[in-house]
Formats: structure tokens, C-alpha cells, sequence
């Protein structure tokens, strides 16, 4: 297994920016970005020997600057949604743009947001850490942060992600990886007809702008029941008010028996391909996104992708647990490191 570095262009402030290349014996092969830390290809094999490239990605580095989607980038400080841009520590107020109607949304996609960021690389035999400096004070959010994620691939065919910070402040750390999949191929079309399982007896419903109410809902009885194997697709556009307000899934499952402990939280496969994902987290959430606004006109090999044509598993911290009380906040300090792990493992 081996890391190798490619010079793929330069940031708008002349740094440069690699795609690290890592291969395991078994033939996968992923590529990342030190631009926001991004995944940008996921190259599995499927059942009659092809390599199918299962990650969405921009075309170009210029579209990964605008990426409005997120793709594959990590996604911080403060991932999801934060209602009306607003959250308290230690009895101060701070404030996140407002970016998604009144609401702040996966903290700043202009400028400050770790996803916009070109991060240090050290490369070793089968990894590389990607590692920023934050500022006290950047983006109104207090603490001198040091932040990292480590990708690591194995020859089970295991992709993992550590994501490692520590700051000299109480402050707001809620990441995630906001890579998109297609199991059947990056620009295959729709995914609506993969077979997904979460396991989550109980999810957060929203109300309008996407924010949660609070309540843990069951899932049983109701189109978001995912505890047993079941198509995409089966009932994404059902006469049901939650899936109505956002056109379709996109909301946080609540993983159950959620300990802090590395444990499977949704299994996905796709019967064209054959291709089995494993997503396992020790984090007490995973949103799932099917891509209902999904548009990328400038998509990579050439290709666009549309409505649905991806999906996301971000696992993290519920959204809005900075202000929901019941919620686990993510709040990290001198007394307390975040340290946590994503792995997705492909048969």
C-alpha cells in the first residue's frame, strides 16, 4: 500500500493544492484533496470485476471552490443546521451566518468554512492527516483550535476517518464528511433504487427550514423506517408531511444503543453492481440526505448529476444540539478533545 502525491492546481491565495492518491492491495483506490479535506474518488470493485468509481466529485478545482453542494469536503466547525444562526457558551452568544433561510447551514461556504480551507498533508505508508490552525475568534466562534483528520485505507477495504481537535477555549465542533455515493456509479443516475438500512429506531422530525423540534420520533408505522432493508425509493414521495417539507429523506437518524463506541450504523448495497457499503460511526447521529436538491451541471469524467442521483451519510452530532436541550452538545475545550471515527467498508 502507498500514498502518492499529485500537484493538481493552486488556492486563490497561491497555496497549493495535492490530490493524495492511496491503493490497497485488494485494488480500491481513493483520492483526497487538500482543499477542505476532500474526498473526491472511491474507486470499489464490483461483481463482474469492473472498478466502479462510487464518489461524486466536481469537475475541475475551480468547481470544487464553489462546490454548493459539499462534496466530499469535511464540513465544519459546526456541521448541519443551527437554528437561527445562533448558539451560547458559557453565557456568550455567538453568532454563524446566516446562510439558509434565517438558519445557519454547515457553518460558511464562502470563506471560513473548514470545507473552503487548504489543509496541511503528512502522508504515511497507508494514510495521510490533513490538519488546520483556527484562529480565536474565526468565524465568530471562540478558541485557538487544531483540528485534523486522518484518512487511513485498509486491504479489507475499509476507509476510515479520524477526526482529531483540541482547543484553548469552550468552542462549537460538530464535523462531518459530506461525500455523496452512488453505488451503481458516480454519474449512474439515480439512486433510488439501492437497498438502505439504518439502524435507528427513532429519527428528528423538522419543521419548516429544516430545523428539528426536538422530539425523538419512532420510526415504526412510517415511511422513515429503515430498520429492515428496503429500496430508496419505495417511499420517498409518500403522502407524508416530514418527507413533503424537505422532498424527501433528509434528516437525522438517532443510532441506537449509541455509546461512543465504533458500532454499524446503515448498511446500503446496490443490485446492479453488487457493491455493499458499511457505514459504521461511534457518533450518536447520521443524516440522511437522497439528494433531493442535488444539481451539479460540472460534475467530473464529464458528467452532471441531478435530483437524487447521490446520497449522504453524515454522521455527527444531532442537528441544533448546540441550543436543543435533551440534546448531546457538542462542545469541546481544554477539558475535552473531540475524537471520533467514520469508516465505510465496500464488499
Amino acid at each position: 500500500m502507498a500514498v502518492k502525491r499529485e500537484h493538481v492546481g493552486e488556492a486563490k491565495n497561491g497555496e497549493p493544492v495535492y490530490a493524495y492518491h492511496l491503493t490497497n492491495r485488494t485494488g480500491m483506490r481513493v483520492t483526497v484533496l487538500n482543499l477542505g479535506a476532500t474526498l473526491r474518488d472511491i474507486v470499489v470493485p464490483a461483481k463482474d470485476g469492473k472498478q466502479v468509481d462510487v464518489c461524486l466529485g466536481q469537475a475541475n478545482l475551480e468547481e470544487y471552490y464553489r462546490n454548493r453542494g459539499n462534496l466530499g469536503a469535511v464540513v465544519g466547525p459546526v456541521a448541519n443546521r443551527t437554528a437561527n444562526a445562533r448558539y451560547t457558551i458559557d453565557g456568550v452568544e455567538y453568532s454563524l451566518p446566516v446562510n439558509e433561510n434565517e438558519n445557519n447551514l454547515h457553518s460558511d461556504d464562502e470563506v471560513y468554512g473548514f470545507q473552503r480551507k487548504v489543509w496541511a498533508a503528512k502522508e504515511s505508508e497507508n494514510e495521510v492527516t490533513f490538519s488546520i490552525s483556527v484562529p480565536d475568534g474565526e468565524l465568530g466562534c471562540p478558541g485557538n483550535r487544531e483540528v485534523s483528520v486522518t484518512y487511513s485505507l485498509s486491504d479489507k477495504n475499509e476507509l476510515s476517518l479520524h477526526y482529531h481537535a483540541t482547543s484553548d477555549r469552550n468552542t462549537a465542533l460538530n464535523l462531518t464528511n459530506h461525500v455523496y455515493f452512488n453505488l451503481r456509479g458516480h454519474d449512474a443516475g439515480s439512486i433510488t433504487d439501492h437497498i438502505m438500512q439504518i439502524f435507528a429506531s427513532h429519527y428528528l422530525p423538522v419543521v419548516p427550514g429544516a430545523i428539528p423540534t426536538g422530539e425523538l420520533a419512532p420510526v415504526a408505522g412510517t415511511p422513515m423506517d429503515f430498520t429492515s432493508p428496503k429500496e430508496i425509493g419505495r417511499e420517498i414521495d409518500a403522502d407524508f408531511e416530514q418527507l413533503k417539507l424537505v422532498k424527501g429523506y433528509d434528516h437525522n437518524y438517532c443510532v441506537d444503543d449509541a455509546d461512543g463506541t465504533l458500532r454499524e450504523v446503515a448498511v446500503t448495497s446496490c443490485p446492479a453492481t453488487g457493491i455493499t457499503m458499511h457505514t459504521l460511526s461511534d457518533l450518536p447521529g447520521v443524516q440522511f440526505y437522497a439528494g433531493n436538491a442535488l444539481k451539479t451541471p460540472k460534475a467530473k469524467d464529464g458528467g452532471s448529476y441531478g435530483m437524487r442521483e447521490g446520497f449522504c451519510l453524515e454522521t455527527q452530532y444531532f442537528p441544533n444540539s448546540l441550543n436543543q436541550q435533551g440534546f448531546a452538545r457538542p462542545v469541546f475545550g481544554p477539558d475535552r478533545e473531540l475524537d471520533t471515527t467514520t469508516v465505510y467498508r465496500f464488499d
